[in-house]
């Protein structure tokens, strides 16, 4: 990364530019994965305006949400309020190239982690696996493809897209220590800026440490 400033400069902007920026609802890949889970001590990884964290809340999770965006944790943690879940969940505003959980965690959750700003993506992701307790689960949903209309730019999605197999081989986790449990390539439908519907791919691993 070209530096926290960088990186939160960025994401500053881009949440300024509106008054909410995704729809507070959680992503339902993390829904249909973790909802069977017996809930523990949950890491968000970039959790933006709250939305995964609200819900791992509502669950039972005890939940560590982290974003380098002020404004993002700003809202997530009214939303949090407004839920009656402002206890159960800690928000941090920290870089995650050059952050360091503490403790252990039961998952680490890491829903669209991609950014146009340079970024350690795998690095972090293989860092903060190794917060995990035996058995815990590191799930990662990523853009796997873009729409039409933001083919030439990814639309902020950050090259390369990766399919499941893809970002499997990317996170080059041990077999040994890490069983993969997930990894599918599931379709999504999305709405362009004028209005038109595409489908697109979001690659879904969910890996158990063993």
């Amino acid at each position: 990364m070209n530096g926290a400033g960088d990186a939160r400069e960025f994401w500053e902007s881009r949440y300024r530019e509106r008054e909410q920026t995704w729809s507070g609802r959680p992503n339902q890949s993390l829904v249909d994965v973790v909802d069977d889970m017996l809930p523990g001590r949950a890491l968000d990884l970039g959790c933006g305006e709250g939305g995964d964290s609200i819900w791992l809340a509502a669950q039972g999770w005890s939940v560590t949400a982290v974003d380098v965006s002020p404004t993002a944790l700003e809202r997530a943690r009214r939303a949090a309020t407004d839920a009656g879940l402002a206890d159960n969940i800690s928000w941090r505003v920290h870089d995650l190239a050059a952050w360091e959980p503490e403790g252990e965690f039961d998952l680490v959750s890491a829903c669209f982690l991609q950014s146009p700003v340079e970024f350690p993506r795998y690095e972090v992701l293989r860092s903060t696996a190794e917060r995990l307790a035996p058995n815990g689960h590191l799930l990662v949903v990523a853009h796997a493809s873009a729409p039409p209309w933001a083919r030439d730019r990814h639309e902020g999605h950050g090259p390369p897209l990766l399919n499941a197999e893809e970002e499997v081989a990317a996170l080059s986790l041990p077999i040994e220590q890490w069983e993969v449990v997930v990894a599918e390539n599931r379709p999504r439908r999305v709405t362009g800026p004028d209005g038109e519907q595409a489908e697109i791919l979001d690659a879904v691993v969910l890996v158990r440490r063993r």
